[in-house]
């Protein structure tokens, strides 16, 4: 036993005298130590009992001052105050506990459960209508706030919490509750409606399976087929997105199956597989195997499915022969079923009979034309014409009915109200497909003559330039600013095809030509491209330096002032008559430096124009760029002369002229505003930095206060210095504003 090993064991024998397992358990419970306790206090009067809470609270406040963050003494301390029936103390400390932790689940757990324990449910409601508004994403505290509402049988008030929980889109379990308690009151038409809102919000194929079979089990059969067939336009008809949907069509073909529909579950099952190659569809392709095994052959109900797709549409064209979206799919419908005949190897007549029923559905489609002469009304109603074209084109290859379908349909539209630029463009380019480019050019031409539209400009231009007809694309941006001079977009695009074209003395014109416009829309792109283009293109310094003054002469904005300095200051490429001479291409290209000086003088007129027309914000916005030009190009003395200029933020007194007020406003103070308007002041204040700064250096302190300059004997009386800067002045009486000191005094 000395090692820590069991003793060995040498008398196997049986003791004389047995002890049972209760024996043993009895025993060690009656040599079992008693736990400490506390001694319980019992108060006689309210006078111990006020001393006694006195104590018990003193020794709650040490231990929350203490730590101040734990959140189970701030708990503790609120919870005895609530078992001292003490709840207005007991939400005073809930409430400071909040203040240190708002965020805390917990802390608000504890303090809606204080509150529900107490019978206050109004109180617990506000608590949890407080915690959920600061903690939406905290799934908990809703929980809690339904439980609440639905166990005080206030259904009305617990679907007003889902539905602000629902706002914030939560995960899939809080969907599946609001179902679920919707389920528990019979209200399936809402289960309904939130199945729909999940969808919207998280369109995976589970969700649309969740919500078929929730339609299927109350026997809403039509409605899983809606969802289903919902599902299914969703995802679309690519193998991607098919792919994905697969649980969508298993459940789909396996509840038709269920409902003994056998000819839309063979449908759906081919619509799937025909989409999907054989390794991606092995589960799927299994349960079509099955099914097939089981039920009849695939062309009757294919017959069958395109008979009744065909009645329920043709009933929903009969109530409303204008619903497009019903034409639409009519028309996909018979489109499917004619590919579908021609992959299957049908005859020829069979193909003619199906082609005449596409036609005859087309047809019939156009012949609804829409009410009045609002474009909103026939938005729809185009795409079934240019449907109807690129369907004889295509399919059918019948080029001459295709013609007449367009010539048709541009007859009908009345263009003197509105026009579809579309319409005019597909059926030029399907002259070019025709290898008729005259007819083409008719059409584009007739279109712009009868109702010019930017967009039928920017589709003719564009023909033309694919088939690299510059000269009639010159003529068509002519018409264009013709037709709307205030373009600002379309002069940029006429200069950028003369440039293209290397014809920079048109391009310079046309620019010239275009900021010479009254009236511009966004003026300020086509001055930008005009600058950008004799810098990049021309390379032309003194012309540049030109546009810039006369755009500050024209519009004064300090982001021109800015642009106008760093170009001064900038490298630009060598003019165009230089670097033509200039054979080796593969060189880099070489570049005029720029003259920091002349920028310097570009950033003092600017702030000049400013400071006159009293544009402070514009002003310091000018002096930060003028300032990180200067530490990019300049010595330190510059840029100490541009920080003396930097404002500061002061503050200003005047009398409101409504209230007759005194109001207190923050203003941005420029140094060289406040010698010109007290100059006495500025100097006495100069002074005074200059002394504080002597007795700095004697102390080894800070050094003198940014934005001043030191005052000396031999600085003149009237100063040059255009950057000094106040960060602090006293109260005189001279002054009109008040400045906010930098070191508080």
């Amino acid at each position: 036993m000395q090692d820590g090993r069991a003793p060995r064991i040498r008398n196997r024998a049986p003791a004389a005298i047995q002890i049972t397992a209760e024996q043993l358990l009895r025993e060690a419970q009656e040599r079992q130590e008693s736990t400490f306790r506390a001694p319980k206090q019992r108060v006689e009067d309210f006078e111990e009992l006020h001393e006694y809470r006195g104590r018990k609270r003193k020794e709650f406040e040490e231990r929350v001052r203490r730590t101040r963050g734990s959140i189970k003494e701030w708990t503790q301390y609120a919870n005895w105050e609530a078992s001292q029936n003490e709840f207005d103390r007991s939400r005073s400390i809930f409430e400071r506990a909040l203040d240190v932790d708002p965020r805390s689940v917990q802390l608000w757990l504890s303090y809606t459960e204080m509150e529900l324990k107490s019978r206050n449910v109004q109180h617990a409601r506000n608590l949890f209508d407080r915690a959920v508004t600061l903690l939406p994403r905290v799934d908990q505290l809703w929980y809690k706030y339904v439980y609440l509402e639905e166990l005080l049988q206030n259904v009305p008030g617990a679907r007003q919490v889902f539905e602000r929980w629902m706002q914030w889109e939560p995960d899939d379990k809080a969907w599946q509750a609001y179902i679920k308690m919707e389920e528990r009151y019979d209200e399936s038409d809402r289960a309904s409606v939130i199945y729909e809102r999940w969808i919207a919000v998280r369109p995976d194929p589970r969700v649309w399976v969740k919500w078929a079979k929730f339609e299927e089990e109350r026997s809403k059969l039509d409605k899983a087929r809606e969802v289903f067939q919902t599902a299914l336009q969703f995802f679309g008809d690519e193998e991607e997105q098919v792919e994905k949907a697969q649980a969508v069509f298993n459940a789909f073909a396996k509840m038709e199956t269920r409902l003994k529909e056998y000819e839309r579950a063979r449908v759906i099952y081919k619509f799937a597989l025909s989409r999907l190659p054989r390794s991606k569809s092995a589960n799927l392709y299994a349960a079509y195997t099955k099914f097939e095994k089981q039920h009849g052959t695939r062309s009757i109900v294919e017959s069958t499915v395109l008979g009744k797709r065909r009645i329920q549409y043709e009933d929903e064209v009969l109530q409303d022969g204008r619903n497009y979206d019903v034409w639409f799919d009519y028309v996909r419908l018979e489109e499917g079923a004619l590919r579908t005949l021609r992959e299957e190897g049908g005859t020829k007549e069979e193909e003619d009979a199906a082609m005449e029923r596409v036609r005859d559905v087309y047809e019939r489609a156009v012949a609804h034309v829409p009410p009045g002469q609002e474009k909103r009304h026939w938005r729809r109603y185009i795409f079934l014409w240019l449907e109807y074209a690129l369907f004889e084109e295509i399919e059918t290859k019948d080029y001459d009915r295709a013609r007449q379908v367009y010539r048709t349909v541009l007859t009908l539209v009345p263009h003197k109200q509105f026009t579809f630029a579309k319409l005019w463009i597909m059926a030029a380019r399907f002259e070019i497909r025709q290898l008729d480019l005259m007819a083409a050019r008719k059409t584009l031409g007739t279109a712009i003559g009868m109702c010019p539209k930017e967009s039928l400009f920017k589709g003719y231009i564009q023909l033309e330039m694919d088939l690299r007809e510059f000269d009639r694309v010159r003529t068509l941006y002519e018409k264009y600013l013709e037709y709307d001079p205030t373009n600002s977009a379309a002069w940029i695009k006429y200069a950028e095809l003369e440039t293209a074209l290397e014809d920079f003395t048109r391009a310079e014109a046309i620019f010239e030509l275009g900021v010479s416009q009254a009236s511009l829309s966004m003026p300020e792109i086509l001055w930008k491209a005009y600058i950008d283009f004799e810098v990049d293109e021309q390379g032309d310094r003194e012309k540049t330096r030109t546009l810039y003054e006369r755009l500050v002469v024209l519009s004064g904005h300090h982001k021109v002032w800015i642009s106008y300095a760093e170009f001064e200051g900038s490298s630009i490429p060598l003019p165009r008559a230089l670097r033509e001479e200039e054979e080796d291409e593969d060189a880099e290209p070489r570049v005029v430096a720029g003259d920091p000086e002349m920028a310097r003088q570009v950033f003092e007129r600017g702030y000049k124009d400013l400071k006159v027309k009293g544009l402070k914000a514009e002003r310091a916005a000018l002096l930060e760029s003028w300032k990180a030009f200067e530490q990019e190009h300049g010595s330190e003395s510059d840029v100490a002369k541009v920080e003396g200029m930097m404002p500061i933020i002061g503050r200003k007194q005047h009398v409101d002229k409504e209230t007759g007020q005194v109001v207190e406003d923050w203003e941005l103070v420029f140094a060289d505003d406040e010698r010109e308007a007290n100059p006495r002041s500025f100097k006495f204040l100069q002074m005074a930095h200059a002394w504080k700064h002597s007795q700095a250096k004697k102390s080894g302190g800070a050094g003198i206060l940014s934005g001043f300059t030191t005052a000396t004997s031999t600085a003149p009386e009237s100063t040059q210095n255009d950057d000094v800067q106040m960060e602090e002045r006293g109260e005189q009486d001279d002054s009109h504003s008040d400045v906010a000191s930098s070191d508080g005094e």
